[in-house]
């Protein structure tokens, strides 16, 4: 299906540039161009549109309160702001409404890319109700022990840029947040970053107070919409996880930028559950008791219930923020690993991997079934065998902590 990108900015010398800079791959894609918000919002209700590209500045109605009303609207199309301003009160509000953020001037491949990325993602979720309840996340819920400690050291006299940055890589919704907006161009920062506490030094102390206290883009578990302990679970999964995979990565003597990812997207890879236990509480938690029935893995019966997997939701969500491929691909794929194209060692060999040890040294959650081996893709790159190994590393290292 043809895809349709809408552009809006006021400026017509710009809507003109990026005709110019789109012509080549013009037969790719329908482009529809608008000079303000007020005729975009007409199009929108008249014109089905995939995804938003809007400048920031523009008078009346501005881009940061163009991309909530088409949110509020429509809320599976992408939203992407392109701005040429640095200035800090238009990056904190693109921060709520937009998905990712592009500097200007934009390099077309780097938009082209965006763009190509984004509709490959689609075909992760398939039902529309299901990608608009996900396209609309802005922030993802954190345990409420780690919520209060970050608020308290942010609030205190003199707040420690490595304590903030240590409480984040152990919560799953800060780390997907801070990740998000050290990937994008948001500050322009948009570059290769190996944990939360890389992202919140290269943020700044003052940036990081004024996104969490005033932008608010952390928030904190509501108590009893999810059965007690399940979110305890869940996180000290995801954190055995993540120290599996960096064991399992340093084993293989994988690069260290192989190693941080692994890290990163085993902290990650059940993100989904953690979307699906906010914006869908009731099937998400039928899902569950079905697993735990069953002895199934949990995401056997998602299918069954949501039509998507936890993994799927996730990739998705990570993926529409603008974290790296290799970061996405790992929680797309943990479950079934030969899916995806790729067949070397990779972020996802180690979070496949790390997932199967976490339940074979601690069982695992105890509120689902356990996860399978994919023995094919292991036994492709050769470590179908040395899963005792892998098994020891890690055994060392929670006997180290």
């Amino acid at each position: 299906m043809e895809w349709k990108i809408l552009f809006v900015d006021d400026e017509p010398n710009v809507l003109q540039g990026l005709r110019r800079m789109l012509r080549p791959i013009r037969r790719e894609w329908t482009f529809h161009f608008c000079a303000g918000a007020q005729e975009a919002l007409q199009l929108l209700d008249q014109e089905p549109v995939d995804v938003v590209v809007s400048d920031m500045r523009m008078p009346g109605i501005d881009g940061a309160q163009f991309l909530l009303e088409v949110k509020r609207r429509h809320p599976d199309i992408i939203r992407i702001a392109l701005s040429g301003y640095s200035e800090e009160d238009l990056i904190l509000r693109a921060v709520r409404s937009a998905h990712q953020y592009l500097a200007k001037p934009c390099d077309p491949e780097k938009l082209k890319a965006t763009i190509e990325r984004v509709k490959t993602l689609r075909a992760l979720l398939g039902e529309r109700a299901l990608r608009e309840l996900v396209s609309s996340v802005e922030t993802l819920p954190s345990l409420p022990s780690l919520y209060e400690q970050i608020m308290e050291e942010l609030e205190s006299d003199d707040p420690s840029l490595k304590r903030v940055g240590e409480i984040i890589s152990r919560d799953v919704g800060m780390t997907a947040k801070i990740l998000q907006l050290v990937n994008s161009a948001f500050f322009g920062l948009s570059r290769h970053v190996g944990s939360p506490e890389q992202a919140v030094t290269l943020l700044g102390l003052n940036t990081v107070k004024t996104l969490v206290l005033s932008t608010q883009i952390f928030s904190q578990f509501e108590e009893g919409r999810f059965p007690p302990g399940h979110m305890d679970q869940l996180w000290t999964h995801s954190l055995n996880t993540a120290l599996c995979a960096k064991t399992i990565a340093l084993e293989a003597g994988a690069e260290t930028m192989i190693v941080e990812d692994a890290f990163m997207a085993a902290m990650l890879h059940d993100v989904g559950k953690l979307i699906l236990m906010h914006a869908l509480p009731e099937r998400e938690a039928l899902a569950l008791e079905r697993s735990a029935a069953t002895n199934d893995p949990l995401w056997k019966s998602e299918e069954e219930l949501l039509n998507a997997t936890h993994a799927e939701v996730g990739a998705y969500l990570l993926g529409v923020w603008g974290l790296p491929d290799n970061i996405v691909e790992a929680v797309a794929f943990h479950h079934f690993p030969s899916r995806c194209p790729h067949r070397e060692f990779s972020a996802l060999t180690a979070v496949h991997i790390a997932d199967l040890m976490d339940y074979a040294l601690h069982g695992g959650p105890s509120y689902q079934g356990p996860n399978l081996a994919d023995q094919v893709y292991l036994a492709d790159l050769g470590i179908l065998g040395r899963l005792k190994e892998c098994k020891r590393a890690c055994s060392e290292v929670f006997q180290q902590q």
